[in-house]
């Protein structure tokens, strides 16, 4: 008894985390159609470049449709990004390497599937890109979005002094 009590507790701990709700803020959520579908957009802020916001949308099923369709508990991988200066950038202590950092992630099933924004520095042209993609255990999605902002020209104030070419 007390294995089952364990076993249930490590469960309900588990969903507990993948409840936590995600660091964006919803700041719409349009119908698509008649039987509740919606495409929801959110404000995500870059923990750490202050002055840069991007807006993300997916598609949000339905109840209706999850019924219908049969996968209860998967999003489609569909998301766009739109980034853009929002207020002077501060730049804080970012990830210069190729492969970029993890700005942001949201899961689009219950254990499968991630929604995800990597912040990647082009240094060449002083410009910071971000990727919104989804992460899959099992097998990969080509979708995908990007959007830049540009630094040049900009008074960006760098923490660690702003890397050379």
């Amino acid at each position: 008894m007390k294995r089952l009590n364990r076993l249930a507790s490590a469960a309900a701990l588990s969903v507990a985390f993948l409840s936590i709700p995600a660091s964006a803020e919803v700041v719409g959520k349009v119908g698509v159609d008649w039987i509740g579908n919606d495409i929801v957009v959110e404000a995500i802020a870059d923990p750490e470049i202050k002055g840069v916001t991007c807006h993300v949308t997916y598609f949000d099923r339905s109840i209706i449709d999850r019924l219908k369709q049969g996968n209860w508990f998967e999003d489609p991988s569909n998301s766009s990004i739109a980034c853009r200066q929002t207020g002077p950038i501060e730049i804080g202590d970012i990830d210069l390497s190729r492969g970029g950092e993890e700005v942001f992630r949201e899961g689009r099933s219950l254990i499968w599937k991630d929604l995800l924004v990597k912040r990647i520095y082009d240094k060449a042209n002083d410009t910071l890109v971000y990727l919104a993609h989804s992460r899959q255990i099992v097998e990969g999605s080509a979708k995908m979005a990007i959007s830049t902002v540009p630094l040049y020209n900009q008074n960006a104030v760098w923490k660690n002094g702003k890397p050379q070419p």
